[in-house]
């Protein structure tokens, strides 16, 4: 095998290993997901997809850690997954557990998710203003469209979250019958009936899904006498109608997802706050080729508002947000979904809109299909993906602002199904310079 192909080989496990092993909170992709069993023919006897491994992993926020972490897909119910992991270096440790997709035995279409994860971290960096400070009115934000990319806090400081989750799946389309979509797949790709895609209809194709979810995050950042905090204790209520034809790797149909965010300001939360979200997105296969199997673009919208946000004013014209999302919620733009060519959580505000495209190039040729040391990791094939993206956050919800003056970056993916699962690797440069981001599942 030419070094070329093996280092890519390399990269693409490392990658998996590192997006299964090190999930982490991220605001993005519609809370909501469709309620799957997946058969690969390469696994006849139907049973769960189990992983453990010992890993090591480096990044600006952690430094070198070495841990631990395994998964098994399958779990006592066909659609149910638990996972965990734990890590620790010199200066960074951290641990995780979940639990995704528990169906109740009283209800065929009511699903139970709960997870969360304690860290320290030597690393954070928070752009948003330290403390509750008043800014002059001509200092730009830390966070804002304008605002200068070198002004944040930056220190050591802890990261704890969880979260529980509660899915409905409403009784009609392709869940009709019941609240999970079972798939076939051959080599990576789909052979049973889609479960939408041909016409938009919820009555009759498609999964539509109501979510509540309850999420908690404990975040702070120490850079000397400044600290940033974002503890949060919101409620999210959502509406998912998922009319793909296979929902973990579409090539026609299209999502929508609205939800609204609010905060009471309960437990130790010290301000209330709420969001409205509505995203859609739309999939349309171009067909195979002479070295594609699939080729498929990829479009996505989304957009965002904080009703509640309102800038408090003092005596000498200084300026401070009150009663909006923190800056890690809300509005926020930069990290591993949205802006990926921006640091995490870079652009922050009341409004925000964003819009991005791939084309997604699914590889008829499979390098590691013959290599014995990586058949545990069942890859069923890579996939070469080229996107844009574009954006920006406004003080109010005005098209003349919202539409001027964007952020944009652009870059290429490469991603990778393994067990019934896609993983991806993505790099992309902006005008702030280029980052690489490991996760599971497609953006969008």
């Amino acid at each position: 095998m030419p070094d070329l192909l093996k280092t890519t080989c390399r990269c693409a496990v490392l990658s998996i290993v590192a997006c299964l092993l090190l999930p982490e909170p991220v605001s993005a992709r519609p809370t909501a997901q469709v309620k799957t069993s997946i058969k690969r023919a390469e696994n006849p006897r139907e049973e769960g997809e189990t992983l453990i491994l010992p890993y090591a992993f480096s990044s600006e926020t952690t430094e070198l850690v070495f841990g631990v972490g395994g998964m098994r897909k399958g779990f006592y119910q066909e659609q149910m997954l638990v996972g965990g992991a734990a890590f620790g270096g010199e200066d960074a440790y951290g641990a995780f557990a979940g639990v995704w997709d528990y169906r109740f035995p009283f209800s065929r279409r009511t699903f139970l998710s709960v997870m969360g994860m304690t860290g320290d971290y030597p690393n954070h960096r928070a752009y948003a203003p330290p403390g509750k400070i008043y800014l002059p009115r001509d200092v730009a934000r830390p966070g804002s469209n304008d605002s200068d990319p070198d002004i944040f806090i930056a220190g050591s400081g802890k990261s704890n979250w969880w979260e529980i989750k509660l899915d409905y799946v409403l009784p009609m389309g392709a869940a009709a019958e019941r609240g999970r979509v079972r798939y076939e797949l051959a080599d990576g790709l789909l052979t049973s009936a889609p479960s939408g895609g041909e016409h938009w209809n919820p009555l009759e194709s498609g999964v539509s899904i109501v979510t509540l979810r309850q999420y908690n995050r404990y975040q702070t950042y120490e850079q000397g006498d400044l600290e940033a905090e974002g503890t949060v204790h919101p409620f999210e209520l959502g509406l998912l109608y998922d009319n793909t034809d296979f929902s973990v790797n579409p090539s026609r149909g299209s999502i929508q997802y609205l939800a609204v965010h609010y905060d009471p300001a309960w437990l130790d939360a010290n301000q209330t706050w709420s969001f409205v979200e509505l995203e859609a997105s739309k999939y349309f296969s171009l067909g195979s080729s002479r070295w594609a199997r699939q080729r498929i673009l990829a479009l996505n919208g989304w957009t965002a508002y904080s009703p509640s946000w309102n800038i408090d004013r003092n005596d000498e014209g200084g300026e401070r947000v009150e009663n909006g999302p923190p800056f890690l919620e809300g509005a926020t733009l930069g990290g591993f979904y949205r802006l990926r060519g921006y640091r995490d959580a870079r652009f922050h505000d009341k409004a925000s809109v964003y819009a991005a495209a791939e084309y997604r190039y699914t590889l008829e040729y499979n390098p590691i299909r013959n290599v014995e040391w990586l058949r545990f990791m069942k890859l069923d094939w890579f996939q070469l993906v080229g996107f844009v993206e574009g954006g920006r956050v406004a003080p109010d919800y005005q098209p003349d602002t919202l539409f001027s003056d964007w952020k944009s970056d652009f870059g290429v993916g490469l991603r990778a199904m393994t067990a019934g699962i896609v993983v991806r690797f993505d790099l992309a440069h902006s005008d702030e310079g280029t980052n690489a981001w490991v996760m599971i599942g497609h953006p969008f």
